[in-house]
């Protein structure tokens, strides 16, 4: 079970590390280039973005924190649920009122439902 637990935290961090990195330094061309989404030059929707890409990187630093120091697992798998759980009801919600959006977001909210629940799983785990 200790294998399963560092592979669903070592996942979850890689992706929000990668995708919180590569936004904060250039999220013009990452959102271009992984979600078709054409950002404008906009000096508050650029720190915008770059701020949520922050926590995305941060939060994935703790979750990896997680697979080398037993204390914080508990700590990872929760931050790792809230993220990606988070994201998950935000893309449901926009689903809802704004309708169907591009293939590679969609695409996103299933990789986010999967490491959602992967890590709920790992939560409940360290819980019993």
């Amino acid at each position: 079970m200790e294998i399963v637990k560092i592979i669903i935290l070592s996942l979850s961090s890689l992706m929000l590390v990668f995708v919180g990195l590569m936004r904060l330094t250039n999220p013009v061309k990452t959102y271009a280039k992984n979600s078709g989404i054409t950002l404008a030059n906009d000096a508050s929707l650029l720190n915008e973005m770059r701020g949520v890409s922050a926590v995305m990187l941060c939060g994935g630093v703790i979750i990896a924190l997680g697979t080398i120091i037993p204390r914080l697992t508990f700590t990872s798998f929760a931050v790792a649920s809230l993220i990606f759980i988070g994201f998950l009801v935000g893309r449901l919600v926009s689903l809802s009122a704004d309708g169907k959006p591009s293939q590679q977001i969609s695409q996103g909210i299933v990789f986010e439902l999967v490491l959602g629940a992967a890590n709920v799983f790992g939560l409940v785990s360290v819980l019993v």
